[in-house]
């Protein structure tokens, strides 16, 4: 039989078992069998798959059927352009959280030695991506989680920035001395009543640790805010990774922590309030939409 007619079936039973784009997981669930490129897929669709390897494409199409995300099925998820390792330890970087690392890096342009903070780094995505592309910056690396760390520490390994990604275990900033010039941080943002109505992928999958913010999503922002004094250097600016409908209480919190602050909201592009970034007048002639 030939993979296009294995690809074919796939499609449709995903299709069926209610799974979205069935026809791209399909595809990276079974070139994640073959160890073949995109491109090597569509110039060999004549070919056969082994018995051994119709098998394990079978298994591989149950799991995703059970609502297990096709990244930890396969143990990668691309994000900023960069391919990264991923287990159930850490949160699925989203691509919506690029614009985090868009934003650094224009805040980084006059300063490309600045001192950088990932706070609830995960897998590590954001944080190796700036060090990727920042090669004279300081990053530090912070999650609670010890799992979650050490998916980042292969990831900072595999991309060569491990000398300049310090993996740090701490709660939030607490373990933090040095004051930075950047502080980014996508922390727990979803609320108790919305947490009930995750999909099954996210819900059964993903860690709740890197998910739940408490009863109105901001338990962790809290804190992070009230931490943020002191660890950052003047003229710096945080980043922080907000929900939906979240941008009046966070913008609250920002002006009783952070008075003479400017805040600014940048949206997604699916016209989402996104980032909010914090900053100071040194900083106050960045572009975005003043809140």
């Amino acid at each position: 039989m030939k993979i296009s007619h294995d690809l074919k079936e796939s499609i449709e039973t995903l299709e069926s078992g209610g799974i979205e784009e069935a026809r791209l997981e399909s595809e990276l669930l079974l070139r994640h069998v073959l160890g073949w490129s995109k491109a090597e897929l569509c110039i060999r669709l004549e070919d056969t798959l082994s018995p051994e390897q119709s098998q394990r494409l079978n298994q591989l199409i149950q799991r995703r059927l059970n609502h297990e995300p096709t990244a930890y099925i396969t143990g990668h998820k691309e994000f900023f352009g960069i391919d990264f390792y991923v287990n159930s330890s850490t949160l699925i970087p989203r691509p919506e959280t690029e614009i985090m690392v868009e934003k650094s890096l224009e805040l980084a342009l006059d300063n490309p030695s600045l001192t950088i903070i990932d706070v609830g780094t995960g897998c590590g995505a954001i944080a190796i991506a700036l060090a990727t592309h920042l090669p004279q910056a300081k990053v530090y690396a912070i999650d609670i989680s010890a799992s979650a760390l050490k998916v980042a520490a292969l990831n900072s390994k595999f991309h060569g920035v491990a000398s300049r990604v310090h993996l740090m275990q701490s709660d939030l900033l607490q373990s933090i001395t040095e004051p930075a010039d950047l502080i980014v941080a996508n922390l727990p943002y979803i609320s108790d009543p919305e947490m009930t109505i995750l999909s099954d992928e996210i819900l059964l999958y993903e860690p709740s640790l890197a998910l739940a913010g408490g009863p109105d999503g901001l338990g962790q922002i809290k804190r992070l805010l009230a931490q943020t004094k002191g660890k950052l250097r003047s003229g710096g600016a945080i980043l922080l990774e907000i929900g939906q409908n979240q941008r009046t209480s966070v913008v609250s919190l920002i002006n009783k922590n952070f008075p003479g602050s400017t805040a600014r909201v940048i949206q997604d592009l699916s016209g989402y309030d996104r980032i909010i970034e914090i900053s100071y007048e040194k900083m106050a002639t960045r572009a975005g939409n003043r809140i």
